[in-house]
Parts: structure tokens; sequence; C-alpha cells
């Protein structure tokens, strides 16, 4: 069967907030954040190549960006949705989670019951506890300093706070970075002195791994995704 043949769009609605989402494929349940300032469809490459390996994929707009509804302004606010993401989908759940899409989902972790029902995080491209001023100086080279401000800015100020989450967090954790992103080293030693977390490095890409690199990315998530569950 196509996997086109098996995109379903769904959504999910809250007090303040519909968030519209899509469904690829069959089988366990990984779920896809994006990253601050994109949309689901980032997803689409990653999500056939998973499907293909046997897994159902479900992608959300956060709010406020792509067809969702509602304000992104504060990273509990986005957190608060992944809460209701996991809650609606069969345990254990695989997470996936770019840029500030990962924050947020290291923020839902912190709640006992979504604990519960992650049988692992992958991180892309982000740590818990980004230095400021690299992050700052990052978005205004590439333009974009002045976009989502009062949403990076929390998002940055969370970090001790997300770090100590992620630390304490049962579920294991890996990190896939971009060959060329600015995140440093130290960054992710920083991360890495807290508590076991794997890395993956992905050649040639930057930030943005989904667009960049989606079958290497499918590749690496699929692959985890495997070991993750078989022993749950």
């Amino acid at each position: 069967m196509a996997i086109g043949s098996l995109m379903t769009d769904v959504h999910i609605t809250l007090d303040d907030v519909v968030l519209q989402g899509t469904v690829t494929g069959a089988g366990p349940t990984i779920l896809l954040l994006h990253a601050g300032g994109e949309h689901r469809g980032v997803w689409v490459p990653v999500a056939s190549r998973i499907a293909a390996a046997g897994f159902r994929t479900v992608a959300f707009d956060l709010r406020g960006h792509g067809d969702s509804t509602g304000e992104a302004n504060v990273l509990q606010a986005v957190a608060d949705d992944v809460v209701e993401m996991v809650l609606r989908e069969p345990a254990p759940v695989v997470v996936v989670g770019a840029s500030v899409g990962g924050l947020a989902a290291i923020a839902a972790l912190g709640e006992p019951d979504i604990a519960r029902r992650v049988a692992g995080l992958i991180l892309v491209d982000v740590v818990p506890e980004s230095d400021p001023d690299r992050v700052r100086a990052w978005l205004s080279e590439i333009g974009l300093r002045d976009q989502r401000t009062d949403l990076v800015e929390d998002s940055l100020a969370a970090g001790p706070e997300l770090h100590a989450t992620a630390v304490a967090a049962r579920a294991p954790i890996l990190l896939v970075r971009g060959e060329k992103s600015s995140l440093t080293d130290a960054e992710v030693d920083r991360f890495r002195a807290g508590r076991p977390v794997s890395v993956a490095c992905v050649p040639d890409a930057g930030h943005l791994v989904a667009r960049e690199a989606p079958e290497e990315l499918a590749r690496i998530i699929s692959e985890q995704a495997d070991i993750w569950l078989a022993t749950t």
C-alpha cells in the first residue's frame, strides 16, 4: 500500500487552541514535534520513511504555527499541548522534538503521567540549556532575531529548569546533531555531564535536520525506536 494513502488529518481541541496534525502509517507511535517557526509539513519526508519501517507517526503544528490556532509566547503553553498529545496516544510513545519542540517535550516529561508513557526522547539539534548569546547571535545571523522573541527568550530563561528535568527523566535520550549546526560541544558536554545521553551526528546538516537530511534522520529515528520499544 502506498504510504501517501495512510496519511490522515487529526486535531485536538483544547480550551484555548485547536491543534492540527497528520497521522502517517501504522504501528507503534512516534510523536514528531517541529522547530519554532516551522510547521508539521517539514516532517512529511521523514514520516513517510518512518512509516515504511513499520511505525505510526503523529505530527502536529505547534500552537501559533501552521494550521494550529493560539499564541506561542511561552514554552509552558507549548509543553502543556505536548502533554495532551502524548495522553491521547497509545503508550509507549517515542517522542522526537526539534529545537523548541524538543524543549517542550523535555518540559512535558516533568509530568509523571507523561514520563511513564514515553519510551524515549530524541532531541534534534537542541539541548535543554543552550548558551543564550550563541542562540541570539545565530538567530541574528539567519535574520530571525526579531521573530517569536517572547518564545525564544522564555525558552532560554527556562534552561536551568529544563536541564534539571532532563537529568531527572527516566526515559532514555538520544541527541541528533547537525554537523554544520551552531550547537557547541561545550553545550552538549554540559548536558551529558548530568546524565547518559547518546549522540548521533548527521553529516552536512545544519540546525533544521528534518529539512536538510530527512532520509538520514528517519533512519536514526526508526532504528532507535526499534531498540527502545523492544525493551518496554
